[in-house]
């Protein structure tokens, strides 16, 4: 085995491919990374007039970006608020979903929920805009070792609350267990010398918490079965899960996603709610913005464009005219509205899927999780239909708190989100209570909903498969006369708030070149 091969196979197996080659004396020095300039549009010629359909993200970004640069921009928006899917509920909000369910949120006081977006990794665009707009930040717990994975009908540890810490040290164990001991069997080739041998040995037991004999036996990483104190108290470590019984609850799976690029031990949030950031950018295009304003049709006309309008508030039909339109609507609700986009645009618009995906929100009046459990934030994942549960990342030892019921997807998400919504928190509490039995004693209101049936959304984010993505995102990039898209779903980062603040910069750079 080459040394590449090795790093590899570390890799592969959940192993740190950088502690490895640390072990191996491989690593450089990393050169220092070029600051990046802020992004500023440069006027290139006259007042030109812009009509934005959405005040979501992606739209007040590209009026404000426009704007500082002399373009005049309106943007139309169908509700009654700013910031689209970027939305934070608080006690006494309203909304009604597509079937005229209506849900009154009851959180006390300083309490809130995030129904959309929820965390910012520290690498995404996002950050920019949260400084340049004063939007405080804090840090949101995404992965935290104290979290659970509970999963039913998976075997010896079925229906079982097991510690994520314990969970990845044993799997450290076990793999480092299993290469420690095909090096020492000379199952490696001759192109690793005796040296690496010996370092690559001793790098496995200490990495995996092995014995001389390199035997996984435990280790005081994942935990005590008798906690650690004062006096005669030394701590009883606690036994080590199967190595079987571990691949069979599904700890790839786990270890997959939270490894993800996007996805980091600690991440941030807007210290108040997520709309923080869309009332932030708000304050900056307020002036521009028409709610109430349900676009009906979009039209291409010689020198431009028309858009006509529904006005909510008293039914009268609207039109405003512009030489360039910024379409930031989902594709989901852009279908149904009338246009004359082109056939292989219209096309493309109709090819892409959206995410079926619900979330749930439950105040509680005793932090329990905190108090009982030493959880502070960090998600819980189990194979219910709830799929995770999250635990705040904020207001730690306060007397309340509001959980993430459930956050689910697919076909789980269907199931539930068709409920009635008393019965999906309902089904929110049956489900969450086998994780935290605390639940029914200490639960006093929550808030659900399922995104296809919320309007003007009518779904999550883009779901493109790879077939979609290769066949109609390069035609989706590209205008229709002076019509231009833009949003998360114009973007690799769909799902993510950074994915609409990309595509308004570079659709707003494109109009701006064709000023010039």
């Amino acid at each position: 085995m080459r040394r590449r091969d090795f790093i590899t196979t570390v890799a592969a197996s959940a192993g740190s491919a950088y502690a490895a080659m640390k072990a191996l004396d491989l690593l450089e020095q990393p050169a220092t990374a070029q600051s990046q300039r802020p992004f500023q549009l440069q006027r290139r010629g006259g007042r030109k007039k812009v009509v934005i359909l959405g005040a979501g993200l992606a739209g007040m970004t590209s009026a404000y970006e426009l704007g500082k640069i002399g373009y005049d921009c309106i943007i139309l928006e169908a509700r009654d608020r700013a910031g689209g899917r970027c939305w934070t509920l608080r006690g006494g909000d309203k909304f009604t979903d597509i079937d005229g369910q209506t849900e009154t949120v009851g959180f006390d006081q300083g309490l809130y929920f995030n129904p959309g977006p929820a965390r910012i990794p520290q690498h995404h665009v996002t950050l920019d805009y949260c400084k340049e707009l004063g939007v405080e930040l804090e840090v949101f717990t995404n992965l935290n070792r104290q979290q659970y994975y509970y999963n039913e009908n998976v075997g010896a540890l079925s229906s079982k609350k097991i510690r994520a810490r314990e969970a990845i040290t044993d799997m450290r164990g076990y793999i480092s267990e299993l290469l420690a001991k095909a090096v020492n069997q000379d199952a490696l080739n001759a192109e690793l010398s005796g040296t690496d041998k010996e370092k690559l040995v001793e790098f496995l037991r200490t990495y995996g918490g092995l014995n001389p004999d390199l035997f996984y036996t435990g280790s005081s990483r994942r935990g005590y079965a008798v906690p650690q104190g004062a006096a005669d108290s030394p701590g009883t470590v606690a036994d080590p899960y199967d190595l079987s019984a571990l691949i069979e609850l599904g700890f790839a799976g786990y270890e997959a996603s939270e490894w993800g690029y996007d996805q980091q031990m600690t991440m941030l949030q807007p210290v108040g709610g997520m709309d923080r950031i869309a009332k932030a950018m708000e304050s900056k295009v307020n002036q521009l913005i028409t709610f109430s304003a349900e676009v009906t049709e979009i039209r291409k006309t010689p020198n431009g464009v028309r858009i006509v309008y529904v006005d909510k508030r008293n039914g009268q039909r609207q039109q405003v005219l512009g030489e360039y339109c910024i379409c930031t609507i989902p594709l989901s609700v852009l279908r149904t509205i009338s246009s004359d986009f082109a056939p292989d645009m219209q096309a493309a618009i109709s090819s892409v899927d959206y995410a079926i995906t619900g979330k749930s929100g439950l105040q509680f009046n005793r932090r329990f999780w905190e108090d009982d459990e030493d959880i502070f934030g960090g998600i819980t994942s189990t194979n219910q239909p709830i799929t995770q549960v999250w635990y705040p990342s904020s207001g730690y030892l306060s007397s309340k708190g509001v959980m993430l019921g459930y956050y689910n997807f697919g076909t789980n998400a269907s199931n539930v989100g068709n409920l009635p919504s008393a019965e999906r928190l309902t089904l929110a509490l049956d489900q969450g209570s086998k994780i935290h039995p605390q639940y029914r004693s200490h639960f006093e209101n929550g808030v659900s909903l399922f995104w296809p049936k919320i309007p003007y959304s009518l779904g999550g984010w883009a779901s493109y498969t790879t077939t979609v993505r290769e066949q109609y995102y390069p035609r989706l990039n590209e205008p229709d006369g002076n019509i231009y898209l833009a949003g998360e779903h114009l973007s690799y980062l769909t799902g993510w708030m950074a994915g609409a603040f990309e595509s308004a910069r570079l659709v707003t750079s494109k109009i701006n070149a064709l000023s010039a």
